[in-house]
């Protein structure tokens, strides 16, 4: 009696949690939800919807300045002169000065903490020249992650007749900083920070609060973004991560400052209560093995470079089945790391991601002993 009441109990569980599913919404114009590592959506709701973002604009800031870092073309200890357009700047600020100098690794902390408008646009002409040319850069970096509904004027956010994205492209440019650059989340999950002004009149501390209560309220967020202004209401780009699940939402156009981190806490638990994560072959994996042409080797191992994972539905997990393409052999000399082929990995039907698998030693080219003693080997 007593197990077929619990079974009745988890069959209710199981059917108000797909109701649950079915009927789910959040109180804004525009959302959506994915899962970090494969991209894929785990819930939408007019995420195409042209809106204005306000200071969510500035991931893509941050991730021009990350992608400058990593290019050489800046230094985080790099300083950068502030011009009276930068300090000119209204909405959310750290009170910049006209010629104050600050780091990159200062102004970059602000504009993740504080969403520093000053900071941004400072930094905007730090790598494009001018902010012109920055959002020209903003633009074509947008292009390049496919975000086809997006239209940038300016590095901060501050509303503008032609500024607007969409929930799905900013899902696209938020997941791109946080796979390509996850060291963004010392700033993005840090609560308190302070920089230094220092001005003809002296130096004086100055205190960063982040203005993602997120991080606050919610256990596993990892960032990453809020915006708000008179036309772009509320907006947030929010992530999370629990039991390897790395979660991304985006809400716009929340009505309220308070509705837009209740609304994203509710998409988040719709994810983590919804998916689990699966995976495929560990890094390292050996997976198969391939002659050698003209190598000191007969043959080489291979291995699988990276982990692939992506988001399964609770109660309806399967193993993912995986498709080897290899090479049908490899010349000598080569090194270690080298691609050898691919593994594909697929789940319920559909492609789960690809890893490639590398040669897990180096080979060098056999030479003439190495030919003769191959021939004496195999004469006896």
């Amino acid at each position: 009696m007593i197990k077929k009441a619990i079974c009745v109990f988890i069959a209710l569980l199981f059917t108000v949690t797909n109701v649950y599913a079915a009927d789910f919404s959040v109180d804004c114009k525009s959302a959506i939800l994915i899962e970090q590592n494969s991209g894929k959506v785990l819930f939408r709701q007019n995420e195409n919807e042209k809106l204005p973002p306000a200071s969510v604009t500035k991931i893509m800031t941050l991730l021009l300045i990350y992608d400058a870092v990593a290019d050489g073309k800046l230094k985080w200890e790099d300083e950068v002169s502030v011009s009276e357009h930068a300090a000119s700047m209204g909405g959310s600020q750290i009170f910049l000065e006209p010629f104050e100098t600050q780091t990159v690794q200062a102004l970059t902390k602000s504009i993740a903490i504080a969403s520093a408008n000053d900071a941004a646009v400072a930094m905007a002409e730090k790598i494009g020249g001018s902010e012109e040319g920055f959002v020209s850069m903003m633009n074509e970096r947008a292009k390049e992650l496919g975000m086809t509904n997006t239209h940038f004027e300016n590095a901060c956010g501050l509303d503008s007749d032609n500024h607007y994205t969409t929930a799905n492209d900013i899902a696209l440019m938020s997941r791109e900083l946080m796979n390509k650059y996850p060291e963004i989340k010392d700033y993005t999950t840090t609560w308190q920070d302070t920089i230094t002004h220092t001005t003809s009149k002296g130096s004086s501390e100055f205190g960063l609060t982040n203005t993602n209560k997120l991080i606050k309220w919610y256990e596993g967020a990892t960032g990453l973004k809020t915006g708000s202004t008179s036309k772009a209401l509320y907006c947030l780009s929010g992530s999370a991560t629990k039991n390897d699940l790395n979660l991304i939402g985006v809400i716009m156009a929340a009505p309220e400052p308070k509705v837009r981190f209740r609304e994203m806490m509710k998409l988040l638990d719709y994810g983590f209560g919804n998916y689990i994560i699966v995976k495929g072959e560990e890094p390292g994996k050996r997976v198969g093995e391939i002659p050698v042409y003209k190598g000191v080797k007969k043959s080489v191992t291979g291995e699988v470079a990276e982990l692939v994972s992506w988001p399964a539905k609770k109660g309806t997990e399967s193993k993912p089945e995986s498709k080897l393409e290899i090479a049908e052999n490899i010349n000598a000399p080569f090194e270690k790391g080298t691609k050898l082929g691919e593994i594909i990995y697929y789940y319920e039907g559909e492609e789960m991601g690809r890893s490639d698998i590398i040669a897990s030693e180096a080979v060098e080219k056999a030479g003439l002993k190495d030919n003769l003693t191959n021939i004496f080997k195999n004469a006896y």
